[in-house]
């Protein structure tokens, strides 16, 4: 599944949040429908709480390669460690799709 594609989509047509600290903020208040974190992010600990979080909370959490490619996705000129799709938008089959992870 192209998660680029499904984080683009949302953002043009729902709400997205950007960055490790307001995606946390989302899983916390449990308004993400699913997070997106880059691999690529240096150091590890800075994203290392998304996927547990998202566990608890039972919201689907992917990896995908490239910061800079999800800030891309993103809409923003610079790279993204982090986002969390609120409101899907058309993006709202595959988000549907997904599962949390156990």
């Amino acid at each position: 599944m192209d998660f680029y594609s499904i984080i683009e989509k949302a953002r043009k047509t729902g709400k997205v949040d950007k960055g490790t600290n307001e995606t946390t903020k989302a899983i916390e208040l449990g308004v993400a429908k699913l997070v997106v974190y880059a691999k690529d992010v240096e150091p590890k600990e800075i994203i290392a709480h998304l996927s547990l979080l998202c566990k608890e909370k039972g919201i689907p959490c992917e990896e995908v390669d490239s910061k800079q490619k999800l800030g891309v996705a993103v809409g923003i000129p610079v790279s993204a460690s982090a986002v969390a799709v609120i409101k899907a938008g058309d993006a709202e089959k595959e988000i549907a799709q997904l599962k949390p992870k156990k």
